[in-house]
């Protein structure tokens, strides 16, 4: 099978030999070309590969080839999470894959591998050396927490107006926060089971912890859809990711951030539709997204600050997963969106004609 328009067409350059496993297909899902990455991956060469159909490369029978028929001509990319490819008789590979529609008509097929856990979800693994790192620094700020918690108590108790009252009660309730991380990260305990929560609640909060940085001279805009229903969550978990979109926000040199929040109906998350789903956006007219840095940038301990951990994004990612939703972004200089999907449940979801 062979693709019948010019591969100058399809393949630039920078895609042939990008690091990243990346593969084409055409008629009949069959692979018309991959770069050498995509070929190593799979642990054969580029030209043996050529031909294949897409259920012979699927090791789920047939899981793939199901979302395929799932894409329209629009482009908009179609996440696979955990996929398993292999080369027929040969090892099983895993990945996250993207799956996108190209003006040619050809599919592009793009594999993010990652390393397989049994019985446990390796996006929500971390390296063991990390983890234990992770675990000693939680113990180690165990008692600074606690004397903040102490002064913030003694503080409440002097001061004599609303404003500085919000600032403490900020201040309490966030060390709550962080206590309780510190804790589940030395004593691992299954997820909080979800409740009903409104994501404009999320939102204030994280608004007030940006007002009260005052590091920064940011105008927030918040455009809010007042008529979203709540969604199923772990308000502290939806917090602390949304507040890591809008501290990269602001340490990006942006001069304005919104945050802004649509229904969406009848959307794809990962592999799985929903009748309505909540979107969060975080806008920013920062820096953007360094460009060397645009295929990692969820990967741990990937940072485009000299100081930064790389920790906040990964995590941020784990907590949509947790949720059921999705992160994504897109950015340019002077324009930068990460975008949080979130399901609604079902028995909360609104007709389209209300």
């Amino acid at each position: 099978m062979h693709y019948n328009g010019a591969m100058s067409d399809l393949v630039t350059p920078e895609l042939d030999t990008l690091a990243t496993p990346v593969a084409w297909l055409g008629a009949e899902s069959r692979l018309i070309h991959c770069n050498a990455a995509f070929a190593r991956w799979l642990g054969v060469g580029q030209r043996r590969l050529l031909g294949f159909r897409l259920d012979e490369l699927d090791a789920e029978s047939g899981r793939l080839t199901a979302l395929l028929s799932r894409l329209t001509m629009s482009g908009e990319p179609l996440r696979v999470h955990r996929a398993r490819l292999a080369f027929p008789g040969g090892a099983e590979h895993f990945a996250d894959l993207w799956l996108a529609r190209e003006d040619s008509g050809a599919t592009r097929l793009e594999a993010h591998p990652r390393e397989e856990f049994p019985g446990e979800d390796p996006a929500a693994t971390l390296p063991a050396a990390l983890s234990a790192a992770l675990k000693g620094l939680a113990h180690e700020i165990r008692n600074p927490l606690a004397g903040m918690k102490g002064a913030a108590q003694l503080l409440g108790r002097r001061v004599d107006n609303d404003d500085a009252r919000e600032l403490v009660g900020l201040i309490a309730s966030e060390v709550d926060r962080l206590a309780g991380l510190v804790d589940q990260l030395l004593h691992p305990s299954p997820p909080r089971a979800f409740a009903p929560t409104n994501i404009h609640s999320v939102l204030e909060r994280v608004r007030q912890l940006a007002d009260a940085e005052a590091a920064w001279s940011v105008k927030l805009v918040r455009d809010y859809d007042p008529s979203l229903p709540d969604i199923e969550g772990d308000g502290d978990r939806l917090t602390q990711a949304l507040w890591n979109l809008v501290r990269n926000a602001l340490e990006s040199g942006a001069g304005t951030v919104s945050l802004r929040t649509r229904a969406e109906h009848h959307v794809m998350i990962g592999d799985t539709p929903h009748r309505l789903a909540v979107r969060i956006e975080i806008v920013d007219d920062g820096r953007g997204v360094p460009e060397d840095l645009a295929e990692r940038i969820f990967l741990p301990l990937v940072s485009g600050r000299a100081e930064g951990t790389g920790l906040g994004l990964p995590l941020t990612q784990q907590v949509a997963r947790e949720h059921g939703g999705s992160l994504s972004y897109r950015s340019r200089s002077g324009h930068t969106v990460f975008t949080l999907r979130l399901p609604v449940p079902l028995g909360d979801e609104v007709d389209d004609d209300e």
